[in-house]
């Protein structure tokens, strides 16, 4: 396995301190605050703990509150709100210094049968043509991005083989685009076969580009060119069909709206044999800086 990917898999095996509290540690970002994926992720770890082995996570709802210091360790406290005959409700509240910095709620569910229906996957081109972001992120180096900006994306990918379908918004800066971004993405190895890891898997990488789609509208390149001061406020996730983050991903993003400061993300992530295995929904906060 990746040295990168065993460190993001310690990352996420927290610390058990008490009966339902955890205790996680961060790795360096983009930008100088803990990744918000990250929070989202350990957080899921924490109340998929507290859950029977046979209650899988279905959804998820949660609000960033202050942005977290890389520095100090994340204490991760879960509520057991509800364990019903099918459904298991877990509110989870991570704290630094004393603060609260985010708040998760997660339902769990027992496997049932039912009526089902989906949205067709979106047209994408094979994942293995695209570049690797070795290949891809270099190009811009100097150009548009500093060297060292593009080693730190470097280094905060290193664990994910992530692909754009066209390019990152920063490729077009002082271009608008139609609203709309697609990449693949999967682990950079092998995973064990727990559910909830591949879940949190695929919540720590949902953070990484939904609100790309707010950018391309606009022309902006976002947080690592410098022409937009942005943070995460809000994230959901629906989590519908069985899959595996160790095998490709499509994340179909887009952004029906951006105003007051604040730009919305939506995108559905299929598995590559048209399965729609997951919804997702964020607001950031997305500032021209004065």
């Amino acid at each position: 396995m990746h040295q990168a990917l065993t460190s993001l898999l310690d990352l996420l095996d927290l610390e058990q301190i008490e009966e339902d509290i955890f205790r996680g540690r961060s790795r360096s970002a983009v930008v100088p605050r803990v990744f918000g994926g990250q929070v989202a992720a350990q957080a899921l770890v924490a109340a998929g703990r507290t859950v029977p082995a046979d209650r899988h996570a279905h959804s998820l709802h949660a609000y960033f509150l202050v942005a977290g210091d890389p520095g100090a360790p994340i204490v991760y406290t879960v509520d057991r709100i509800r364990d019903g005959r099918s459904f298991t409700t877990r509110r989870v509240v991570a704290v630094q210094h004393g603060q609260p910095i985010f708040h998760l709620s997660a339902s769990f569910q027992t496997y049932e049968d039912g009526l089902d229906h989906q949205a067709p996957m979106p047209s994408a081109p094979d994942p293995e043509s695209l570049p690797t972001a070795a290949e891809l992120l270099p190009r811009y180096a100097d150009s548009v991005l500093s060297a060292d900006v593009v080693a730190r994306l470097l280094e905060a990918r290193e664990a994910i083989d992530l692909r754009y379908v066209d390019a990152p918004p920063f490729a077009f800066v002082g271009k608008p685009q139609p609203p709309r971004s697609q990449v693949w993405f999967k682990a950079g190895g092998k995973l064990a076969d727990d559910p909830l890891l591949h879940v949190c898997l695929a919540t720590y990488v949902s953070d990484m580009t939904l609100l790309d789609s707010v950018l391309l509208a606009h022309g902006r390149g976002g947080w690592a060119v410098g022409d937009v001061v942005g943070a995460s406020l809000d994230h959901a996730m629906w989590f519908h069909r069985p899959f595996r983050a160790d095998e490709w991903l499509l994340y179909d993003q887009e952004s029906p709206s951006a105003s007051g400061g604040r730009g919305l993300g939506q995108a559905r992530i299929y598995t590559q044999d048209g399965q729609l295995a997951i919804t997702v929904i964020q607001e950031g906060v997305v500032r021209v800086p004065r």
